[in-house]
């Protein structure tokens, strides 16, 4: 096959691996980064370029789009999609998974368990919104925040007020969650690959901080996961449309309970604890499933 990878950094332990995994199996892949794709939109002949040339046809693209450029990257992918181009991950399933309370929505109409979560507009609700999530401590998100940024423990009623009014002054949209204490700084998450748990780890937080994100000195360590906590990962990559995605949990009294769906997950840290071939997985989903014109999204919004 012939594949390509949006990555704004080759270098990059996951997108170094992919590739590498890829080669190995006599495939081609280009590294394109996704700022650099301009894009002629035309009813004729869409056409995609990179480098002052016209990109060849492609049978699979593997998007690696960064938070900071979701809206222009899935422009881009949208484009591949269109041109027929097989996506790893859908544009419309990134796009969900991006927007934070979207997902959260989806997922509860599921039925899939989650953190009590509330949504307001305003510093004018912000007592009511406490209250929604039995008060502090409890967690406030930015809805753009990503790898633990914009997620803020508030350990009393008024801490949670000032902040929500802070973020209400510049203009920021939050979710304010219940804080599940019995979690103790841990999360696990599940890797999806086509269908099925490919790996899992456990992530611990560091002494002082609450996050268990890599990127905010979370250890990851091999763990088995439950077979509710299989079933719970398979569903909300189901419920999202995600081929691939790190679904993230917390363990609670009454199960678990997803509290983020990665749809570009890094895959460094999940080799390393779980000892699994990610990158090999993803490659292989892609020979099995991976035919020109077989994107689900085209004509969706």
């Amino acid at each position: 096959m012939k594949l390509v990878m949006l990555a704004r950094n080759p270098g990059l332990y996951s997108h170094r691996r992919i590739v590498e995994a890829a080669r190995r199996r006599g495939h081609e892949i280009d590294v394109i980064n996704t700022l650099h794709v301009h894009m002629n939109v035309t009813s004729s002949k869409p056409t995609l370029r990179s480098g002052g040339r016209t990109l060849p046809c492609y049978d699979a693209v593997i998007p690696r789009i960064g938070a900071s450029i979701t809206h222009y990257g899935l422009a881009v992918l949208r484009q591949f999609e269109m041109q027929g181009v097989f996506p790893l991950n859908e544009s419309v399933a990134i796009g969900r998974s991006r927007d934070k309370l979207r997902a959260l929505q989806i997922l509860a109409r599921e039925g899939i368990g989650l953190p009590v979560t509330a949504f307001a507009h305003g510093p004018r609700h912000a007592e009511d919104v406490l209250k929604e999530v039995g008060g502090a401590p409890c967690v406030i998100k930015l809805l753009e925040g990503t790898q633990g940024r914009g997620v803020i423990l508030a350990e009393t009623d008024a801490s949670a007020k000032s902040i929500i009014e802070a973020f209400s002054a510049a203009n920021m949209n939050i979710l304010v969650q219940e804080y599940v204490k019995e979690a103790m700084g841990t999360d696990v998450r599940a890797l999806v690959v086509g269908g099925a748990v490919v790996a899992s780890m456990k992530r611990t937080s560091k002494t002082g901080e609450f996050r268990a994100n890599l990127h905010r000195g979370g250890k990851p360590e091999a763990v088995a996961l439950t077979e509710d906590e299989r079933k719970t990962a398979l569903r909300s990559a189901e419920a999202l449309g995600l081929n691939v995605c790190g679904v993230d949990m917390v363990r609670s009294n009454h199960g678990p309970l997803v509290i983020e769906v990665n749809s570009s997950p890094g895959i460094e840290g999940m080799e390393t604890a779980s000892g699994a071939d990610v990158a090999l997985a993803i490659i292989e989903f892609l020979e099995k499933r991976a035919r020109r014109g077989e994107t689900q999204t085209r004509g969706k919004g």
